[in-house]
């Protein structure tokens, strides 16, 4: 009997010490509930001792997490309906009032995010609706954290994961973005085309450049060929005196008798080239008369 009554005894001191000790990880909390009424300060982390059936200890946990919202409904500014979905990435900073202010978290977030997507989004054309994600998401976050933060729960991201226009829309955004397509193609390919054509233009522009400096550099080398060759005419005319030039206008008398020609044509000069010959020869009849 008495060993019955000595397990009992073991039995209710093991279980009031496991109602009075308790172990609490560094990502949780507890918050203890003595008659009803909250302790100010959260319990933990750590060894926590309570005392049994008076402390009710609640667990909280400190961690962020995520709630996925479902896909929903909405109609944006311009009548055009969308299923959006979304995540709500949050964590508790107040584990007291995370408790005290509100039931379920989980569910009251749900409902406060559907109204306000459907808030923000109704506000927003559909091309802003799709173009602007980043926009809505901060939106629905500050929204989101208004009401949270009496809550001790503090909305750290929203991320939108889908947006789904009707079926119609979807079809024409893909008209759009094939039409959008083919118009830069024909604007890269014009591009193209014109650069080619600027590219050759200006090869014969340079082409046509160096031809003519190579026209004119030729020019001035012939030019100057052809000016040396005077010089050099004009150098040797001077050393020639006028019985030189008889003698080659004598020559060119010889050359003229030669030819098969019937008419001859003189320059008006040849009777002065040649007179100093009848000077000669008037000089050379006297000396052989004297000497007969």
């Amino acid at each position: 009997m008495e060993v019955i009554i000595w397990l009992i005894i073991i039995g209710v001191v093991l279980l009031l010490a496991a109602m009075a000790i308790k172990i609490v990880p560094e990502y949780q909390r507890l918050v203890v509930f003595r008659l009803g009424r909250a302790l100010p300060q959260p319990r933990g982390p750590g060894f926590v001792l309570l005392i049994p059936f008076i402390d009710r200890p609640v667990w909280v946990d400190l961690r962020e997490r995520f709630l996925d919202v479902p896909p929903q409904t909405c109609i944006t500014r311009d009548n055009a309906p969308i299923s959006v979905d979304f995540l709500i990435y949050w964590k508790i900073f107040d584990p007291i009032n995370s408790v005290i202010q509100v039931a379920d978290f989980a569910g009251a977030a749900t409902g406060i995010a559907m109204t306000t997507l459907r808030a923000v989004i109704g506000d927003i054309p559909l091309d802003d609706v799709l173009a602007r994600r980043e926009q809505i998401n901060q939106v629905l976050r500050t929204k989101l954290d208004e009401v949270t933060d009496r809550w001790g729960v503090k909305v750290t991201s929203v991320e939108i994961k889908e947006i789904l226009p009707p079926k119609d829309v979807q079809d024409a955004m893909t008209r759009q973005m094939s039409a959008e397509r083919s118009r830069r193609a024909m604007v890269t390919e014009a591009d193209g085309k014109r650069e080619a054509a600027i590219k050759v233009a200006e090869g014969e522009k340079q082409a046509a450049i160096l031809k003519a400096e190579g026209d004119r550099q030729a020019a001035i080398l012939r030019a100057e060929g052809f000016a040396l060759a005077l010089q050099k005419i004009y150098d040797v005319a001077k050393g020639v005196d006028v019985k030189t030039l008889s003698l080659q206008y004598l020559e060119a008398l010889k050359a003229l008798g030669a030819s098969p020609a019937t008419k001859f044509v003189f320059p008006m000069e040849f009777e002065r080239f040649l007179e100093p010959l009848r000077d000669y020869a008037a000089q050379a009849f006297k000396q052989e008369k004297k000497e007969a």
